[in-house]
């Protein structure tokens, strides 16, 4: 088993005319927490994409847990999220009228699992025990997105994968979802966090850098 869950060898995404990605050279190990990181435009959002199988890559190499990525078709692709992967965005996507437990098992529902004890363990270890049965209306914006956490990792993929998760956050409740994931990478959790925000690759083992599409650059964090 390689050492690196996601690698990518000349990773190109153009958009008709326009190049999003140009020769993405990276690799992430096992358990590593990684901050993706760049202005507006970067590209940071388009490589989440390619990297969680949500978009496939125009050119280049995207080697998943040992998978080539592009010898995987449509049903490939979603069954490989489904198994490894975990996925957070800045917006909740909760359904309005499912209480925060019925959300998470909404997540086992494309496993063909039906296990409230795990749905409810994982609400508990995002510290909502006594929230499962409110609606997303009831809870405030910091607990929609630890529901949001919940159902990502309710099947216990081993890439967690977060498109500027604290982005509708005040400070204390991007604290708190910083926190769930610093205990998540102690876990051996892979994660990868997508963000405009300096202040959140503190959190992280590496920040990768990304500036009009290109890579330009990492840093190590050492200070955590």
């Amino acid at each position: 088993m390689s050492e690196f869950v996601i690698e990518t060898k000349g990773l190109c995404k153009r958009f008709e005319h326009v190049s999003a990605l140009d020769n993405i050279n990276i690799s992430i190990r096992r358990g590593e927490f990684v901050a993706i990181m760049g202005a507006s435009g970067s590209g940071k959002t388009t490589l989440m994409n390619i990297l969680s199988c949500l978009d496939t890559a125009t050119e280049g190499q995207v080697i998943l847990d040992g998978h080539n990525a592009a010898s995987l078709d449509e049903d490939g692709r979603r069954a490989f999220r489904a198994e490894k992967i975990g996925l957070l965005f800045q917006q909740f996507h909760l359904i309005p009228y499912l209480t925060a437990l019925e959300n998470v098992m909404l997540a086992q529902h494309y496993h063909s699992v039906t296990d409230i004890d795990a749905a409810k363990k994982v609400l508990q270890e995002v510290g909502l025990a006594e929230r499962i049965n409110h609606l997303p209306s009831q809870l405030s914006g910091g607990e929609q997105q630890r529901v949001c956490i919940a159902r990502a990792l309710v099947n216990e993929c081993p890439i967690l994968f977060a498109d500027e998760p604290t982005g509708n956050l005040d400070e204390a409740n991007e604290r708190i979802v910083l926190e769930i994931f610093q205990r998540l990478h102690q876990q051996n959790r892979t994660i990868i966090m997508v963000t405009h925000n300096p202040d959140l690759g503190r959190y992280t083992d590496r920040i990768i850098r990304l500036q009009h599409g290109k890579y330009v650059g990492e840093e190590c964090i050492d200070d955590h």
